[in-house]
């Protein structure tokens, strides 16, 4: 057996029912919206993003930030150097585990 086709209904033509009140018609054609509404329509977050966009502060205070980073820091240095007192089939961590681990990374001992 072929393919089945589907049976199109036939075509009624459609009534086109006339208003009650001849005249013009009830809607009121589109005005656009005045700059204060314009305004109570702009979303909080959206005008929070440009605000922030146009400011030079930094997000995150100076101070927690930088010590969040310097114990990071710390954290990889030691995690390296433990790497290196296993290496050595020991272990305790000794200085010179650290100080291999900062002569591997490339880190200067004083800057002063």
């Amino acid at each position: 057996m072929g393919p089945r086709r589907r049976r199109r209904k036939p075509e009624t033509p459609t009534r086109r029912v006339e208003s009650p009140t001849p005249g013009p018609s009830r809607r009121r054609p589109p005005v656009a919206p005045s700059p204060r509404q314009r305004r109570r329509r702009t979303f909080g977050w959206l005008q929070e993003i440009r605000k922030l966009q146009k400011s030079t502060h930094l997000l995150l205070r100076k101070a927690p930030f930088s010590r969040v980073a310097a114990e990071a820091f710390l954290v990889h240095l030691f995690e390296d150097a433990y790497l290196l007192t296993l290496h050595a089939g020991r272990v305790t961590l000794f200085p010179k585990d650290v100080q291999l681990a900062r002569r591997i990374r490339g880190i200067q001992e004083g800057l002063g």
